[in-house]
């Protein structure tokens, strides 16, 4: 069977693609009209994602969307993570202004989250929700090249790390999305054995 992702990002593509290849599933992109993400939450925005892709392919369609949460700031920078510093921002914009952000604000009370809401619609209508989370603070200053986004200024402390300092096989184990993707194969097996498929 074949699933089409929504997005222009390879290495979720991958990360999908290698999770759920047992499942005997092709994933795929396709050429899709943007969409406007007017949710509220993650899972609102990845829902927005996967019924527009499923709508404009007719195959069973995949979307993710994530972002980081921090607790001093109420939830910011939340479902505008990727718009934080402005539309077209860098990552280092967007890790400066949210360092400048919390200025001041002590190590303690720096907690933080990235969370990764996935989505999948089929075109009978089912839809399948999960969301996985990765806990951990904002340090005071980027450390690591591995990774993107915020990835240089989250630090976890079980690792003593940022996951801009983890090896991608640690950090795909702990990450958000590794997480979130973990939890949505069993799901898409069930409904695939519902389906005879």
């Amino acid at each position: 069977m074949k699933y089409v992702m929504a997005t222009h990002n390879p290495n979720k593509l991958l990360e999908l693609q290698r999770i759920l290849e047992p499942l005997h599933i092709e994933v795929t992109t396709a050429d899709l009209q943007d969409v406007e993400e007017t949710g509220e939450t993650f899972a609102e925005n990845a829902f927005l994602k996967a019924k527009a892709a499923c709508d404009q392919t007719g195959l069973p369609a995949v979307a993710d969307d994530s972002g980081l949460e921090v607790d001093a700031l109420h939830g910011a920078p939340g479902v505008y993570s990727a718009r934080y510093a402005g539309p077209d921002a860098t990552d280092a914009q967007r890790m400066e202004k949210l360092l400048g952000e919390l200025e001041g604000i002590p190590a303690g009370q720096r907690t933080a989250r990235f969370v990764s809401a996935i989505c999948v619609v089929y075109p009978d209508g089912k839809r399948i929700d999960v969301e996985g989370t990765c806990e951990g603070s904002v340090a005071f200053a980027p450390r690591g090249t591995d990774g993107f986004g915020y990835d240089p200024i989250f630090y976890v402390p079980e690792y003593g790390c940022t996951t801009a300092s983890m090896s991608s096989e640690t950090k795909n184990a702990i990450s958000h999305r590794g997480k979130a993707l973990q939890l949505i194969k069993p799901v898409i097996g069930a409904y695939l054995e519902t389906k005879g498929i």
